[in-house]
């Protein structure tokens, strides 16, 4: 699964849209956030490792590596 779905699975539980999380996001930080310009990095796949943990915080959760074990 691609970061892209990931949030847009994310989005659809918090039952928030792409617009309401750019605005989240613009009041968590000062910084301006778009809900194209979310779009674009989501469709480009150019979304930067701390933007997705910034967005995971700002919907309440977090990003968590588990070690697996491969055979």
């Amino acid at each position: 699964m691609s970061v892209r779905e990931d949030i847009k699975i994310l989005l659809v539980q918090e039952k928030m849209t792409l617009t309401e999380l750019a605005r989240a996001l613009s009041h968590k930080t000062g910084k301006e956030y778009s809900m194209n310009g979310l779009s674009q990095k989501l469709q480009r796949s150019s979304m930067k490792y701390d933007e997705a943990k910034l967005i995971a915080e700002v919907l309440g959760y977090k990003i968590k590596f588990e070690k697996i074990y491969i055979d």
